[in-house]
């Protein structure tokens, strides 16, 4: 069943991670741009409704809109992210969307702490020193998020943006 997400896309980070994100990334093969994800998975495509749809605008028309950069290199095991900063405002919507939405926890339950995070490369510790060593000088970047996209799968497991939902400024 095709599912969805929502996530802050960081068109300001393309520039220097779409090439690693290209090669190492699973999400950037199926569609998904450079991005902080907010809430994966979310409701199944077909639940989405116009209910729904105005629940979540409602729900982020009353939010801020949040300026931050990426300042470094982190990792997960097998993942080289970047680290936003301040990364409380990520943590707060997150928090908000699982109290509004209770049966779409982020990551399914799997984590329990949630930590905000552009992915570049998925990959061993190799591969994470190349992508440290590469993105290191060029940081940090900013960037603005103004809305919240809703990633739509489709059957073929591509992905592409559906709805978005704008802060209040």
């Amino acid at each position: 069943m095709p599912e969805s997400a929502l996530v802050i896309v960081v068109p300001e980070a393309e520039p220097f991670v779409s090439d690693w994100r290209a090669q190492y990334d699973w999400s950037a093969q199926r569609g998904v741009p450079a991005h902080i994800t907010l809430l994966y998975p979310f409701a199944p495509t077909e639940k989405v409704d116009d209910a729904l749809l105005s629940q979540l605008h409602k729900l982020f028309v009353a939010e801020a809109s949040i300026s931050f950069e990426l300042t470094r290199v982190a990792r997960f095991p097998e993942v080289a992210w970047l680290a936003p900063e301040p990364s409380e405002p990520f943590r707060a919507l997150t928090d908000l969307i699982a109290a509004r939405f209770p049966d779409y926890p982020p990551y399914e339950g799997a984590h329990d702490v949630v930590i905000p995070h552009l992915t570049v490369a998925e990959g061993g510790v190799e591969l994470q020193d190349r992508v440290e060593a590469a993105l290191s000088a060029q940081l940090p970047i900013r960037a603005r998020a103004d809305d919240v996209a809703f990633l739509f799968e489709d059957d073929e497991g591509l992905w592409h943006e559906a709805h978005r939902f704008p802060f209040a400024g």
